[in-house]
């Protein structure tokens, strides 16, 4: 072999010289085989076509197989892997075929020929299991083309290439090479040749190809060639169908050109400008648009005119017009402010609150008397689940008035409240200006939730920018940034629900009406879930009426001792579960033809064992019962007082308290310690004593001034050494001097007492005015006292 020649590979590799090279016959095939692999498929006896491979690797086979007289070189299937330039001995498929290599060239560091395929061969052995491979070559013994059975066979496959020369142009190219080498009547080299068109994958070639034997190699040749076929027929199904879609919506498009030009003939032809012009023109017949308004529509369909479709400007310019021309511009809807209508509505969808209806009913009448109801902005307060939001659509249904709410909780971006301005990619109008589109009127009724969890971030303060909408001096001419024109929101009904005050800023909450949610009681919890929330969780279950029913006692205790909240979110989720297992009774058969009966007896069979039991408010040495306010509602606290030993003076307090508790604790032990003699008590008795007081439920927060007249008394029973004559609860704020003064949440204070079967208050007497107020049922059968200093206190609880 030459290693001096660099750039021609074979010493002969002229077209006339190669071609001169005989074919040789069986016997003078050489026995020692130099070898490439090949990644992709085999090689067929049958195949003539180019090869490339790379030129580092194998360069030296090419040259080599070039210095020899037959230039014959041995292509085997390899399965090593793709990021393995050389395979190992093992990765060779032990069938390969015998090629003659035809105009070798090298070219970008690959190296090119043609592959003119002799004969199958089996590797017997390896002689060199390196670059460049040469193996011990045995070449089988194939029986004559002859037989019945082997001419049906070649029949077949010759039928089933005339099916596939139609269905892909590169058949007819594949064969044509093949007819010039052999004829149909080969059965062997049409077998090969009928294998390697197909496009199986090469696991499945290499099995025809180690097939010596013809009639099992031509039938596992028919089987591959069939489905090939139907491949093929499906992908010129495919085709055919994509381009008869594309055929078509070319047709529609010439025809559209067509008719777009005979109307621009004829003077009736409107292009899309036109149309999105004469569409705004329409929405705003008959509408009031104020002046600054419309001088500003028609500057804007001026400009839109001219706009070319394909400008930036032009989807800027649309879209601006579709929120402006879209507005109910001077469009109202009559308010009905018949009040025994909308008692009606709200009788119909709320049991109770009649307070808080009361207040609806009052704002309805002034209203009426004022000839609109505009102006005003309501919010409603109260613990989650007491139908806040229901309200506000029952406020609606009740006017007459469409209704759209949406959630400000959260809200951090000023531009949700205002809108963006049009400079920015995707800007768009604020909620408000959406509300009132979407409800197609000036004067909806727009419901503002959890407007008392509001955020500011750098993106601006909405509680800010929703100063300007609810307030009725500001809102007539509200300027959204997107419109960048005055609208006026004064006619809009604005309501707005939180679960407190606190967090709300001042200057937004002076310009609200509040009207407080303060929480059911059982009976009327037993109404809305007998009346409104079983129907309901029953239907959605699939049940009919008399397939479950709940007794009334059975709800009652659904309402004391599963779901004492507030509210009755908790009671719906409860009565859902009831529902759920009872449709699972219902399918096995359980009940019979009465259906299932839910009572006292087998409700922990539906919702397991009660989480809260009967509160029997405790009565002894030092422990005296407080009413608290939380945010589900009121509740009962027992404050605890004991002396830890009498060594030194000290107090110790317990129960995860808040600063303002802890101080309250600390003015009630000075006003008891300072007066312990006026009250009946031993005025030495906390000199000695170590006193410690606890809340009970230590992992739950407490603060607040209300507990600071319990707590005195419960120390005051462990200086007197007697515990409270009656059972009693009390709620109020004590001073050093021992005043008693105002606390809040009195109405949720008196429900907790009433539930845990108080019927004995104490309460400030500042708050009698607000307790005067309170409906009639809440404290019906409850003896209040209301006191103005600690003495009276200590009157009531223990004289």
């Amino acid at each position: 072999m030459n290693e001096e020649q660099p750039q021609i590979i074979l010493p002969h590799d002229d077209g006339e010289a190669t071609a001169r090279v005989p074919a040789l016959a069986r016997d003078v095939l050489p026995e020692q085989l130099l070898v490439l692999p090949l990644r992709a498929r085999p090689y067929f006896p049958a195949q003539t076509m180019p090869l490339v491979i790379e030129d580092e690797p194998w360069r030296e086979t090419i040259e080599r197989v070039g210095n020899t007289p037959h230039k014959l070189v041995g292509l085997v299937y390899s399965r090593h892997p793709a990021e393995i330039d050389v395979p190992r001995p093992e990765d060779f498929a032990v069938w390969g075929t015998v090629a003659r290599v035809h105009h070798p060239m090298r070219e970008d560091g690959r190296i090119q020929f043609i592959a003119e395929g002799i004969e199958r061969f089996r590797i017997k052995s390896w002689i060199k299991t390196e670059r460049p491979f040469v193996a011990h070559a045995e070449y089988p013994r194939v029986a004559p083309d002859q037989g019945k059975e082997v001419r049906a066979y070649a029949l077949a496959i010759i039928n089933k290439i005339k099916e596939l020369l139609p269905l892909n142009p590169l058949y007819k190219e594949s064969l044509k090479a093949f007819l010039d080498r052999f004829t149909p009547d080969n059965a062997s080299p049409l077998a090969d040749f009928a294998a390697a068109m197909t496009s199986a994958d090469a696991e499945q070639l290499q099995e025809v190809l180690e097939t010596v034997p013809l009639l099992r190699r031509m039938e596992k040749v028919l089987l591959l060639i069939q489905h090939e076929l139907e491949v093929a027929g499906l992908q010129s199904e495919i085709r055919k169908r994509v381009e008869e879609r594309i055929s078509e919506q070319q047709r529609e498009f010439f025809l559209r050109e067509q008719l777009k030009q005979i109307q621009k003939e004829l003077g009736i032809s409107k292009d899309d400008k036109t149309v999105e012009l004469e569409r705004y023109r329409d929405r705003l017949d008959g509408r009031s648009v104020p002046e600054d308004a419309r001088r500003r529509i028609e500057a804007e369909m001026d400009k839109f005119a001219v706009l070319e479709p394909g400008s930036p400007e032009y989807g800027v310019t649309r879209n601006y017009l579709d929120a402006l021309t879209d507005l109910p511009w001077g469009v109202t809807s009559p308010d009905n402010v018949d009040l025994d209508h909308a008692r009606k509505v709200l009788d119909r969808d709320h049991a109770g609150l009649e307070d808080v209806k009361e207040r609806i009913i009052e704002f309805i009448g002034v209203g009426k008397l004022r000839g609109e109801i505009a102006g005003s902005i309501l919010l409603l307060v109260g613990p989650p689940g007491v139908g806040k939001t229901s309200i506000g659509q029952s406020v609606a249904n009740a006017l007459g008035r469409r209704f759209y709410r949406f959630s400000v909780g959260g809200m951090r971006d000023e531009a949700e409240i205002k809108g963006h301005r049009r400079t920015y990619i995707g800007a768009m109008p604020g909620k408000f200006v959406q509300a009132v589109r979407e409800a197609g009127t000036m004067n909806p009724v727009i419901m503002l939730d959890e407007i008392d969890k509001v955020g500011a971030s750098y993106q601006g303060d909405p509680a800010a920018a929703l100063l300007e909408v609810l307030d009725p001096e500001q809102n007539t001419g509200f300027l959204d940034h997107y419109l960048d024109v005055r609208m006026d929101l004064s006619k809009v009904l604005f309501v707005c629900t939180a679960n407190q005050l606190d967090s709300i800023p001042r200057p937004l909450l002076d310009r609200m009406e509040v009207i407080r949610l303060s929480g059911y009681l059982t009976a009327e919890k037993v109404t809305i879930g007998s009346r409104y929330l079983w129907p309901k969780q029953r239907a959605r279950a699939g049940l009919a009426a008399g397939d479950v029913r709940i007794n009334a006692a059975a709800m009652k205790a659904i309402a004391e001792n599963y779901a004492r909240e507030a509210g009755v979110r908790n009671l719906e989720k409860l009565l859902g579960r009831i529902a759920r297992k009872a449709a699972i009774r219902t399918l096995r058969g359980e009940g019979g033809a009465k259906g299932l009966s839910v009572t006292t007896a087998n409700l922990a069979d539906f919702l397991g064992h009660p989480p809260f039991r009967k509160q029997t408010p405790n009565r002894g040495l030092g422990i005296v019962t407080g009413l608290a306010w939380t945010a589900l509602g009121g509740a009962t606290l027992d404050v605890e007082a004991t002396v830890v030993h009498s060594k030194n003076r000290g107090f110790k307090l317990t129960g995860q308290l808040g600063e303002v508790m802890r101080e309250s604790a600390e003015i009630a032990y000075s006003h008891v310690a300072a007066h312990l003699g006026d009250y009946g008590g031993a005025a030495d008795f906390f000199d000695e004593a170590f006193v410690h007081l606890h809340v009970p439920e230590g992992a739950t927060p407490k603060d607040g001034p209300s507990a600071g007249i319990t707590m005195a008394t419960a120390l005051l029973s462990l200086a007197r050494g007697a515990k409270p004559k009656r059972a009693i609860a009390m709620t109020g704020e004590l001073t050093l001097t021992g005043r008693v003064l105002a606390v809040g949440g009195i109405r949720e204070k008196i429900i907790a007492a009433r539930r845990a079967g108080v019927r004995e208050i104490i309460l400030p007497a500042a708050v009698k005015g607000e307790f005067a107020e309170l409906p009639a049922y809440i404290h019906q059968g409850m003896t209040v006292h209301f006191v103005a200093d600690f003495a009276e206190v200590v009157r009531i609880a223990f004289d």
